[in-house]
């Protein structure tokens, strides 16, 4: 048997664990391939309208910004961590972390990373530390509130193994490699260690943080939880992305489109396409698996997720184009996640 061929019986192996499902009540399409762009766009439309209402109702007055605080507190700091925790509590860790996955997916997020930082700093002439920021929203894709639910639509709840393997890692990594090249480049401050202990301290009590662990300790301890609490806490999963999304909609009401735009579409260009375009190349070159190689390309895909405001707010450089190029990408990957869908099949 010639070694594609065997490559491409790997690829439609099915996954090998199922993790809970996220509750949502839509379709799913197994294989959006050669579809019209119509169809494409059934697959992830209703997850852009959901964040569409939250915006618009924000917008218009129809709910309020202290709703949108509380909405987001509920689903990152409850209904979310259950999700991650179910999740993880349940995967086959030998099966779904493996170092092609990861290191396809995070290849591709550094590789963004460093585009952004030296075009910002050699294309668009911006000082060191807004280059570090505005190549941080290269580096942080929205792996968690579009990643989750666009992979679920396409490809089935089944289908999320690798998205929790990528997530668990998501926020750790890319806080670190951020934060050491801005202390690195302000040569200012507390200093690398002492700023990253500071962020890690506050990692550690970060619920998303806090419901990946306790997944991880469940999952290796062997541990069976009480069928009442697992009801209960899937109760709260299927609560868990709608709220969230609907919510992030809210938030992005707060950003505007303002100057600066050659750099946004510039780093969009890095997260929609470049990302994802390296992602697919090294899963390939590795022999990645169907289902972790599209849950890796369709992350990859994703706009940058408000952390990388939430970055550059930090160090308080370059927030305009953070909070632009999150608005915009968002909006701009509607057509580019179809396209994406389409080409993985």
């Amino acid at each position: 048997m010639s070694t594609s061929t065997t490559r491409q019986s790997r690829r439609r192996r099915p996954p090998t664990s199922v993790p809970p499902t996220t509750g949502w009540c839509w379709t799913t399409r197994s294989d959006p391939l050669g579809l019209p762009l119509s169809a494409l766009l059934d697959v992830t439309l209703p997850v852009f309208l959901v964040l569409g209402f939250g915006y618009l109702a924000v917008r218009l007055g129809l709910f309020s910004d202290a709703g949108v605080e509380g909405l987001m507190k509920f689903s990152q700091g409850f209904a979310i961590p259950c999700l991650l925790f179910r999740a993880i509590s349940t995967l086959d860790l030998g099966q779904t972390f493996q170092w092609p996955l990861l290191l396809s997916f995070y290849s591709g997020a550094t590789a963004g990373f460093l585009a952004g930082l030296l075009g910002a700093r050699f294309l668009f002439g911006r000082p060191w530390q807004d280059a570090v920021a505005i190549g941080f929203c290269g580096l942080f894709s929205n792996s968690l509130l579009l990643g989750l639910p666009i992979t679920e639509r396409a490809y089935g709840a089944d289908a999320l193994d690798a998205n929790y393997a990528i997530i668990a890692v998501h926020s750790p990594y890319c806080y670190a490699l951020g934060i050491t090249v801005m202390e690195v480049v302000r040569h200012s401050g507390r200093g690398v260690l002492s700023t990253v202990g500071a962020v890690f301290s506050g990692m550690l009590r970060n619920p998303l943080i806090i419901g990946i662990a306790a997944g991880f300790a469940v999952n290796l301890s062997g541990a069976a939880l009480p069928s009442v609490l697992t009801e209960a806490l899937d109760l709260m999963v299927r609560a868990a992305l709608p709220a969230a999304l609907f919510g992030l909609g809210g938030v992005l009401v707060r950003y505007r489109p303002e100057g600066d735009l050659l750099t946004v579409f510039f780093v969009c260009g890095i997260s929609l396409v470049i990302h994802p375009a390296i992602t697919w190349g090294l899963g390939q070159a590795m022999d990645l698996g169907q289902a972790p190689f599209r849950s890796a390309v369709v992350t990859a895909a994703m706009a940058p997720g408000v952390n990388a405001y939430l970055f550059a707010n930090m160090y308080g450089v370059a927030k305009r184009v953070a909070a632009t190029t999150v608005l915009v990408a968002t909006a701009l990957s509607v057509l580019t996640v179809s396209a994406w869908l389409a080409a993985l099949g």
